[in-house]
């Protein structure tokens, strides 16, 4: 059994990440051992989680997480699947420059 989960850090950000022990790994987080983002935003709180059967669900679900908005982390908490839905749609209608999907932003420059 594996785990994904998002932590809420004490300055307010988000950490993701996943683990095969929910609460080693947050013991680990309190007694400031594990190093990375969090060590320097401690105390962290679990604020959601999920259970994947292997590991590679569990990275993979940690790399798609990492990669929204903190809107669409919340939603996700949340339940609001609709929410996550609508922000995931408004992105593919907007992207950012650095997305290396610049395809669109050149056609409507060419076309205007």
């Amino acid at each position: 059994m594996f785990w994904v989960y998002i932590l809420r850090c004490s300055d307010g950000s988000y950490y993701t990440g996943h683990t095969d022990n929910i609460e080693r790994r947050m013991a680990q987080y309190q007694v400031g051992e594990y190093t990375g983002y969090t060590l320097s935003r401690l105390r962290v709180e679990l604020i959601w989680s999920q259970e994947t059967a292997t590991r590679d669900e569990a990275l993979s679900a940690e790399r798609q997480i990492k990669g929204w908005s903190r809107k669409k982390k919340e939603a996700m908490m949340r339940g609001d699947w609709a929410e996550v839905s609508r922000l995931a749609k408004s992105k593919s209608l907007h992207p950012s420059t650095s997305s290396g999907r610049t395809d669109l932003l050149l056609r409507d420059d060419n076309n205007g």
